[in-house]
């Protein structure tokens, strides 16, 4: 049996398409794994904020294997008071910290910023 252009043509388009299937799935598959290396896990210690008139207390609690140093940040209502920030706590896995601020008069808000330390870090 001879071979025509036609099937010859065909035959070769066959090929192409066929072998352009695997590849196209593959760039496919390529463009839509995230690169990005997944997320560490967030290790916030527990706190919560009790304000009693002019004074704020932060306890906080972290069940973390991880360390997170705490700092209780105080915003006052007058403008003539001074805003107060903590100095920072470092609370070690199961350790427990109370964070005291104040105002002159009333408090505006009061929270907490969390700084997680690594657990292969030494702290």
């Amino acid at each position: 049996m001879r071979t025509t252009w036609r099937n010859a043509s065909v035959l070769a388009a066959a090929t192409v398409l066929l072998g352009a299937i695997p590849l196209a799935t593959l760039q496919l598959r390529q463009e839509t794994q995230d690169p990005r290396p997944a997320p560490a896990p967030d290790y916030r210690a527990q706190c919560s904020t009790v304000v009693e008139g002019s004074r704020v207390t932060a306890y906080c609690h972290n069940p973390y294997p991880a360390a997170d140093r705490v700092r209780l940040h105080v915003e006052c209502d007058r403008w003539w008071d001074v805003d107060a920030d903590t100095a920072p706590v470092l609370l070690r896995p199961a350790e427990y910290g109370e964070l005291t601020g104040r105002c002159w008069k009333e408090i505006r808000s009061a929270w907490v910023s969390h700084q997680p330390q690594r657990a292969d870090a030494g702290t």
